[in-house]
């Protein structure tokens, strides 16, 4: 067969096998509601600071007292799993560390395991949030504190998540979790990820919420309320020095498996919800600047961070005050409700498809024995889960998205695609079209 009709038929492959929305991922994200999500913030905004060095004991104000309401709202989502909800305050006493903890303190992160229905899957999705605030001072722990963007927008995603896929029946299993200690130096969010690395657990997804809610910017004014920016490291960040020459050699320096989930949330969260623009930010975070995802970065795992298009300075990190006759501080009156419920039905967009989908294929490779304009590419079968198939990925290697899509349900498949011109991936569609993360192959032996 000539290439060229051989091109056609991919192309035509391309648009005819794209899946179609899951009617069951199309009712999740329709229950968003945003009169839950302000009383979820006006709850948090209530107790007047969560800052991580604050009361533990206090039954009304404080962090202690703002972890147990997020346990209880757990608890009473849990009653809808059907027993798969554990629910749990992960504690670990702090010692003073001559930086941002000046005193012994217990620190909790407040976490709902949801488990997946197959025992073979031993898949996790994980979701979060940091529950503590701050002030202008970031070792002021008594001032007004209320939190209501940062980061109550992102722990109002993570409430909301589990209030609605707590009835769900996946696979995978998904963590939602409310950080301790983030705005003290990523401690609660390094607590769990160090917890989950050295159990082994099969975490592939960390979706790092933290600043959601608020669409304008403090300098000009400028208001976006369709654009979420998705921040991914483009080279790992663990145990780089081993793999650095191999990605300089294949040139996948824009491939890491935190960047392949920022892909993913691009085309799930875009697919699902009306008026959502996901831009994808080619950095870990912003600049200089860090969040809880990079705790599980540093640990091997996939993981992104979820923040608004900008951020707005006159409502973070500010003590709550007038000036000029310009109001500061982090204040529910600043949250646009509308834009925070779309951007937290994308989130919970991309977690029910992560947990319907079928696991990755495995030993993905690239047959590279020959010189050819052509590229052969072969896998097998994922370790749980039986496919529909398989989607191979292409894209030009300037591109920042897939561009093809050619659906096989065989293990193997040549494509004339040169691999000069072209990046590849594989990924697996379950029985219900959800597709998995892609998988960028290795060169086979």
């Amino acid at each position: 067969m000539k290439y060229s009709v051989f091109l056609l038929l991919i192309s035509c492959t391309v648009f005819s096998q794209k899946h179609s929305k899951d009617d069951e991922v199309r009712r999740y994200v329709s229950q968003v509601n945003e009169d839950s999500l302000k009383s979820y913030i006006g709850k948090l905004v209530s107790f007047e600071t969560r800052h991580t060095l604050s009361s533990t004991d206090d039954s009304k104000h404080g962090i202690g007292a703002a972890r147990k309401w997020v346990i209880k709202k757990f608890n009473d989502y849990a009653e809808n799993a059907g027993g798969r909800m554990e629910v749990y305050l992960q504690q670990e006493d702090i010692q003073p560390d001559g930086k941002r903890i000046d005193k012994p303190v217990n620190l909790g992160n407040a976490v709902a395991f949801l488990k997946g229905t197959d025992p073979d899957d031993k898949r996790i999705f994980l979701i979060g949030g940091h529950l503590d605030s701050r002030v202008t001072d970031v070792m002021n722990r008594t001032s007004a504190a209320p939190g209501a963007n940062d980061d109550g927008s992102g722990v109002s995603a993570v409430i909301e998540s589990a209030r609605i896929l707590s009835r769900s029946a996946f696979p995978a299993s998904i963590i939602f979790v409310a950080f301790s200690g983030e705005e003290q130096s990523l401690l609660g969010s390094r607590q769990l990820a160090e917890k989950i690395n050295k159990e082994g657990l099969q975490l592939e997804a960390v979706l790092n919420n933290d600043m959601i809610g608020n669409p304008k910017a403090g300098e000009t004014g400028e208001i976006n309320t369709r654009t979420l920016r998705v921040f991914s490291e483009g080279v790992p960040y663990k145990d780089l020095d081993k793999k650095a020459m191999t990605i300089r050699n294949l040139g996948f320096e824009n491939d890491s498996e935190s960047r392949q989930l920022a892909r993913y949330i691009k085309e799930i969260a875009e697919e699902y919800v009306k008026g959502l623009d996901i831009k994808l930010i080619y950095r870990n975070d912003r600049f200089l600047r860090g969040g809880d995802h990079t705790s599980f970065v540093n640990n091997g795992f996939p993981s992104v961070r979820l923040t608004e298009y900008y951020e707005n300075y006159d409502h973070q990190h500010q003590d709550i005050r007038v000036e000029n006759n310009k109001q500061y501080g982090d204040l529910p009156e600043f949250i646009d409700f509308k834009y925070l419920k779309k951007n937290v039905a994308a989130n919970i967009a991309v977690l029910a498809s992560l947990a319907k989908s079928t696991s990755k294929p495995e030993n993905v490779e690239m047959d590279v024995k020959q010189l050819t304009n052509s590229t052969t590419l072969h896998w097998k079968k994922p370790k749980s889960g039986t496919p529909a198939g398989y989607y191979v990925l292409a894209r030009e290697t300037d591109s920042p998205v897939w561009q093809k899509k050619i659906f096989t349900t065989g293990l193997s498949i040549k494509v004339p695609l040169s691999k000069d011109n072209y990046i590849f991936a594989v990924q697996t569609i379950s029985q219900s079209g959800n597709p998995g993360v892609p998988v960028i192959p290795g060169i086979a032996k």
